[in-house]
């Protein structure tokens, strides 16, 4: 029998501590490899923390900030938040000061709890601007002292000689499933960013809901890789508090820069992530089979030929049988098998994919060869899960039927509109928000237009702010368009723009890698990325791959003029969310002049 009533997520947590002990709950990257902590070990390190966070005066309900990238404290700090009763308020370990100050002031956080010394000096920077903000925890160690702050370890020392330990239970057991449990954030690219606020019924449903679906493909021995920011609502729960309900072990990757190396070395048997991921891995695959050499490649081409055959049979879980069977077998020995090795990926039971449509060849050349990608939707408003396919019952270009509870609508208008136990609480200190995307019925506005087949599987079309309005009155999707010239091995981005304008263009992002090699082949020189891009072979090169990956589309759909950029779109440089996706409004008022020489005299077109 559980020792807690799983009213909340540090419940759940505290059961598993109780059922698992010594095995291993966590792993991280020590001396060049990887170190497991056990689930007692957690559990220590929980309640120190915890108690600390009691001495200085924390209460139910304060919100405590965490300002880190994924490590293992990251969780410690979130279950002793969690398991006292306050509210934890993430923030994006790459924000910026006054991104993290915005988060700080309007969620009136007490203390904060930060990775690195680049972070803390970031919070202390604007400290003074944050009058609830007090307290401050660094995780590594610091360079130099500094006044105020605390490192994890000596948080820990403090916590050991708080007299009332006995709170930390009672605190514990007297949350209730409707509390508050975090705000998060949303990187939104118009305005401030909204405090979405979650409940712990909001995560614990969501991952009973995932649950339902996938638990009989699950053990405690699975293995799950956490590469995806914390701060965002997808790894938190598809990543962690899943991972805490199976009583899986969660490694650590080191950073996304490091992501293929720690595959190799975990192995994991499941791995969340988003279509970003899979669009590189898929086009590094490629670009190798293109230099490789003439039998190589031709054993390539027999493999990926025989793994189109096998999508019927991966997407329904139906037995290969005769000699297709034999077949297969042939093509994964040869090459699936060494793939999935060379990848990390042997091991891999299945992939999620989220945050943003994932494009169907990206998902059919991985089923095709066996490695189980599985597109779900959601929001951060939703924790963020409402459909996903599932094993077995696999439909490339949609994201699955709707989970247990949850119902799905199509608006009048096209919108997804949601309703289930996952739909947040609403936006912290902003009811007119909260009225906004709520229907009067109840339903959730995602935003997302969508449609939805006769088996009840749904299908994203598009974000309803990211649709083109042509000056011609035509709505047009840019991410199917962009999907498509990313199939291209030479397009590594894009962004469609068109929006009240007579036609469409684009902003294109060479693969560089693969572009360099084919320059060099065909005796281009070239001094740089910008050099590169003015070449007019190169210019042509695009502008042929741009007609080819979008024949099939309607003369609308058709793109007109394009401008190459020389440098990759990242969080850093703010053209990317947590999650990938394109900030579109940063990137139009970023390559304003860019996108104006498109249309200078359009009106005469």
């Amino acid at each position: 029998m559980a020792k807690y009533k799983e009213t909340s997520v540090a419940a759940l947590f505290q059961n598993q501590v109780a059922k698992l002990g010594s095995k291993g709950c966590v792993a991280y990257k020590k001396g060049g490899r990887y170190t497991d902590i056990s689930w007692n070990e957690m559990d220590v390190m929980i309640r120190k923390l915890g108690w600390y966070l009691m001495s200085i005066g924390i209460k139910k309900g304060d919100k405590v900030a965490i300002f880190s990238p994924n490590r293992y404290e990251w969780w410690v700090a979130d279950q002793a938040i969690l398991s006292i009763g306050a509210v934890n308020v993430p923030i994006y370990a790459t924000n910026s000061a006054e991104e993290a100050l915005y988060v700080l002031a309007h969620s009136e956080s007490k203390a904060c709890l930060c990775g690195s010394e680049d972070h803390l000096d970031k919070v202390l920077s604007v400290r003074k601007k944050a009058p609830k903000l007090k307290s401050f925890i660094i995780f590594d160690d610091m360079s130099k002292k500094k006044a105020g702050v605390l490192t994890l370890v000596e948080a820990f020392k403090k916590g050991e000689g708080y007299r009332n330990k006995g709170e930390f239970d009672k605190r514990l057991v007297s949350i209730k499933l409707n509390d508050l449990a975090t705000i998060i954030y949303t990187s939104g690219t118009t305005g401030n960013p909204k405090g979405v606020m979650l409940s712990h019924s909001n995560f614990i449903s969501n991952v009973n809901q995932i649950m339902t679906g996938y638990r009989k493909f699950f053990d405690e021995n699975e293995v799950f890789l956490s590469f995806l920011p914390l701060s965002h609502s997808l790894e938190r729960t598809a990543g962690y508090y899943m991972a805490v309900a199976l009583g899986a072990k969660v490694a650590f990757a080191e950073d996304v820069s490091k992501l293929q190396q720690n595959l190799t070395e975990v192995q994991p048997t499941v791995m969340v992530s988003v279509p970003r991921i899979y669009e590189k891995v898929h086009a590094g695959i490629l670009a190798k089979v293109a230099d490789a050499p003439g039998i190589k490649k031709a054993i390539f081409n027999f493999a990926i030929k025989t793994a189109a055959k096998n999508l019927p049979y991966i997407c329904s879980g139906k037995e290969r049988k005769g000699l297709f069977a034999k077949k297969y077998n042939i093509a994964d020995k040869l090459v699936f098998s060494k793939l999935k090795e060379t990848l990390g990926l042997n091991r891999l039971k299945f992939a999620v994919s989220g945050g943003a449509p994932l494009s169907v060849s990206d998902a059919e050349f991985f089923l095709g060869m066996g490695i189980v990608i599985l597109e779900g939707f959601g929001l951060t408003e939703t924790t963020p899960v409402t459909n996903a396919n599932m094993p077995g019952i696999i439909k490339p270009g949609t994201v699955g039927p709707a989970l247990k509870d949850t119902t799905i609508k199509i608006s009048d208008e096209g919108e997804i509109l949601v309703k289930g136990p996952q739909v947040m609480l609403g936006y912290y200190k902003n009811k007119e928000a909260t009225r906004e995307v709520m229907t009067k019925d109840g339903f959730f506005r995602t935003g997302d237009v969508g449609v939805i087949d006769e088996k009840g599987r749904l299908a994203i079309v598009g974000r309803i702010k990211d649709i083109i309005v042509t000056a011609g009155g035509k709505n047009i999707s840019p991410q199917n368009i962009e999907n498509s010239l990313k199939e291209s091995k030479f397009i590594e981005q894009a962004a469609i723009i068109g929006d009240k304008r007579k036609y469409l263009s684009a902003l294109v992002i060479p693969a560089f890698e693969e572009l360099s090699k084919w320059a060099k082949r065909n005796q281009i020189s070239f001094s740089s990325n910008s050099d590169l891009i003015k070449k007019p072979e190169v210019i042509k090169l695009i502008e042929e791959e741009i007609t080819e990956y979008t024949k099939e589309l309607g003369r609308v759909e058709k793109i007109k003029k394009f401008r190459l950029l020389d440098a990759e779109w990242t969080q850093a440089t703010g053209e990317l969310t947590p999650t990938l996706k394109v900030k579109r409004k940063i990137v139009s008022e970023k390559y304003a002049k860019e996108i104006e020489s498109m249309y200078i005299g359009e009106d005469k077109d």
